[in-house]
Order: C-alpha cells, then structure tokens, then sequence
C-alpha cells in the first residue's frame, strides 16, 4: 500500500507547489506519472486492469474523481482519445480576496492624468480575444474562443483576420463552429482573412468617438439604434461594440472613465487577473439574469474586458448558475 501511496503522490495533477486546482487537462508531466499509476505495480503485486470507460479515453476514466472531469467532458467526447484539447469554457473571473475597490471617480482621476500628454492616440481597427457560448436545444453548451483583429488602412479599406485561439492553453486545440458543428482546430486556425473595400460613415459607431461624456453617453445610444436612454448594462454592452470598432487614445479612455464614473448601479469589487495575466479593477452591476463585470486598467483607466455570467440556471439549455456566457479581452 506505501508504495501504491506514493505512486499516487507522485501522479497528483495539482502539486503542493503547484497553481491549486489548475484550469484545464493535464500537463505532459502529470500525464506520464498517471500513465505510469495505472500500469505499474508495485514489486510481488498483482496486476490489476483497469477497463476504459466506453465512449472516453483512459485518461479521462483515470481522472474521473477529479475536479477537472466536468470541465472537460464535451470537449473530450468531441475529440476522441488522440487529441489533448484546450477546455474551451472558462470560470468566472475571481475577485482577489483583500484587495481594496477603487471607486470609479478615482479610476477616473488617474485617467485623467495619465492622459495629460495625449498618448497613445485613438485607432480605428481592434484586437480583441474573446470567449463566447454556442447553446442549442438537444446538445451541451459550447464556448468558442477567438481572436480578431481589425486594421484600417489610409484608403479606408480594412482587413480582419479572425483566428481559433485560447491564450490560457498556447499551442493546444481548441473548439470551433467553423462549418456549423463544434469540432476541434488546431491552435492559431484562420477562421477568415477578408480585406473590404472603402467605406465611409459618420454615423457611430463607425465615427471617431467624440472626448465629452454627455456626448460620449449619445453617442453610445445612438450605436445601440434607440433614442431611450441606456441602463447600465445596456450601457456595457455598448462599450462592448465601441471597443470593437476603436482602440481608444488615452483621452478618450479618460472620457470613458468619467461617463463610466457618473453612472449608476457599477459597484467596484476589487482586483482581478484577466484572462490575458493582466491586473485590473473589476466593477459589477446586474442585469436581466446575467452580471456584467468590467475590468479596468488601475492606473490609466482602460477597459481591459468585459464578462457576463449567468445568475440564474437555464437548464433547457444545459447552462447553470455561474457559467461564463461571454468573455472579451482587448489590447492595443
């Protein structure tokens, strides 16, 4: 039994020095130990076998009083036993426990000042990495990560390459809906490369965002295609498609901290590590069913994500209380 004892010690996928409870399969290491579990024995024991559950690889059998079994039973059910995907799903994001809220008047403050020499400026185009959730009426949900990234050239034609790609698991296989059905691709594939032509519009989004909140907050009603005024999750889901068409400037990142800072209903929370390793201030208001989370830079004010989970369960669609229905991080 000693020796069994520390053939498990060795195998265990979440060592004492290790992240606790780690997202994701195993690393390479940690596959090789367990591989190494369930075929040895120790010296003057019997073998004994272990029969594979039918319909999953061994691996995921061997792991199945895990943690991480839930988190990837669709992905391995749709990639067979040769493939180690990324687990497409990520958790909700995490408030570091002790770290102190900054109020967004302040946030606004810093924004202010870090935009006292003008840089950087505003850019039309975007790079954003997002997770989003497929849900059907007869089969489990889906998150797809993608990244995308928009540039805009002098004659106002613009290209936009969109690739399969979790930067949580580099160099794994993810998901993809690529063609209708969830399948797996492999890390960095191109979805679409499409170059269009001249367009010009003054309408917004496609205008330059203007640097004044009362005509910032117009401006992002007018995107939102109403003349109601906004609620605060509406307002974030306007952000949401401002971000995606500008990488704003330090100012205009200054104005969007004060229209921000001025509206109802965004508590802060306190500090959180994005799904890019990026520190920020995470701020929380509810809507219909979902809590939207939007985190930003600490010391200049940008908006470095925006994620939405479910409050409540959805079990028609498979979906539970807390799951992440989408996730956006951009950068410069």
């Amino acid at each position: 039994m000693a020796d069994e004892l520390e053939l498990l010690r060795g195998a265990n996928p979440v060592p004492t020095q290790g992240p606790h409870f780690g997202d994701g399969p195993l690393d390479h290491d940690a596959e090789r130990r367990l591989e190494r579990l369930l075929r040895e024995r120790p010296p003057g024991r019997p073998a004994r076998r272990l029969p594979p559950r039918p319909g999953l690889p061994r691996l995921a059998w061997g792991l199945a009083a895990t943690v991480v079994v839930a988190a990837l039973a669709v992905t391995l059910v749709l990639s067979g036993p040769s493939t180690t995907p990324a687990v497409a799903a990520p958790r909700p994001l995490v408030v570091q426990t002790g770290s102190t809220p900054v109020p967004l008047d302040r946030l606004a403050e810093r924004a202010q000042q870090a935009a006292a020499d003008g840089a950087p400026r505003l850019r039309r185009g975007t790079h954003v990495q997002s997770w989003s959730m497929g849900m059907s009426d007869d089969k489990p949900p889906i998150t797809l990560p993608e990244e995308r990234l928009v540039r805009w050239r002098a004659d106002d034609s613009h290209t936009e390459l969109v690739v399969a790609t979790d930067p949580r698991h580099p160099g794994r296989p993810v998901l993809s809906s690529e063609g209708g059905e969830p399948h797996l691709v492999d890390d960095g594939h191109v979805l679409s490369d499409r170059t269009y032509p001249p367009s010009w519009s003054d309408a917004p989004p496609q205008s330059p965002p203007p640097a004044d909140p009362a005509r910032l907050r117009a401006y992002l009603t007018e995107a939102q295609y109403t003349d109601a005024p906004l609620t605060t999750p509406e307002l974030l889901d306007a952000v949401d498609v401002l971000l995606d068409h500008w990488t704003l400037g330090a100012r205009e990142t200054a104005t969007l901290a004060r229209l921000l800072a001025g509206t109802e209903g965004l508590r802060p929370v306190g500090q959180v590590t994005d799904r890019l390793g990026r520190r920020g201030q995470a701020y929380v208001c509810d809507g219909s069913g979902v809590r939207h989370m939007l985190i930003m830079d600490p010391v200049t004010g940008a908006v470095l994500g925006l994620e939405s989970t479910f409050t409540t369960a959805e079990p028609e669609y498979g979906v539970k209380k807390g799951d992440v229905m989408s996730y956006s991080a951009w950068m410069r």
